[in-house]
């Protein structure tokens, strides 16, 4: 998404489910307008904040002009099994993307072509590496081939439909991802409950929402060290994407069960329908 749109606009870790919404980045040219959905990644669901991620990965299969299913060379082919029997009556064109090719060989690469090839037939399969930056010209040069010709849906300024809220949110919960280990960062979301600008500075207050007070006590830390490093890297972060200076206050708050709690999820932005 990042590299297709040219800015930072998804957040990226290691870690599986690092994407809960469906995020529009948009390309503008003088020739033309593309605006790229990028959803969660495909799962079968636990519980309803799951529920809610697949729901957004589904809605891309009902409204997209063109379909990237992203895959790579690490993952089992097999994973995504009752979603993939979606993409297949998809009317849409299909570019299937196996990602991450520099991990492995020619013969392996084949091979994962040849088995994709059997279980999507109507895709084009396009291998590249967005480490490497490799054949990502080519995948936006297929992309623009085929996208139909239509007005455009925003205005030629527009990078995402998201609010600058969205994004102190993603990039606090990116930092949670990559510095708590095990069910931690699955366990909370992150609200912004104030963000006031002036010309020089954003003051942000933010709270981390977590399951249990275990896991409130791992949040914060020793003497609240692990919040200070976790909200100090998420200052730096936020201040290279508003290009201003940043003064953040994090907290942490107990809701019990939340990622099955209806009231909860609508209030986080999350969709129910599935």
């Amino acid at each position: 998404m990042n590299l297709l749109v040219g800015e930072r606009i998804s957040i990226i870790t290691s870690k599986a489910q690092t994407t809960r919404h469906r995020i529009m980045g948009i390309v503008n040219t003088d020739e033309m307008q593309i605006v790229y959905s990028d959803t969660p990644g495909v799962l079968k669901p636990n519980y309803k904040l799951q529920e809610s991620m697949l729901s957004f990965s589904q809605s891309a299969l009902d409204d997209a002009d063109v379909l990237i299913y992203v895959t790579d060379v690490v993952e089992k082919i097999d994973k995504n099994d009752f979603f993939l029997e979606k993409v297949k009556k998809t009317t849409s064109p299909v570019l299937l993307v196996i990602n991450k090719i520099d991990l492995t060989h020619q013969k392996g690469l084949e091979k994962s072509v040849a088995e994709w090839q059997t279980i999507l037939p109507q895709a084009e399969i396009i291998p590249i590496s967005a480490t490497n930056k490799f054949n990502i010209d080519y995948l936006k040069k297929r992309i623009e081939a085929l996208i139909p010709d239509s007005p455009p849906y925003f205005e030629k300024d527009a990078l995402t439909d998201r609010p600058a809220r969205f994004f102190v949110t993603e990039i606090i919960r990116e930092k949670i991802l990559s510095y708590y280990q095990k069910e931690i960062p699955y366990s909370t979301e992150v609200v912004v409950e104030q963000f006031i600008e002036s010309p020089d500075l954003i003051r942000i207050k933010a709270m981390i929402i977590v399951e249990r007070e275990s896991q409130k006590g791992i949040i914060i830390g020793e003497q609240g060290k692990a919040l200070k490093k976790a909200a100090s890297m998420a200052r730096k972060d936020l201040e290279r994407f508003f290009d201003k200076k940043i003064f953040i206050e994090i907290f942490v708050r107990v809701e019990k069960d939340w990622r099955n709690r209806d009231s909860l999820l609508r209030k986080f932005g999350y969709d129910l329908r599935i």
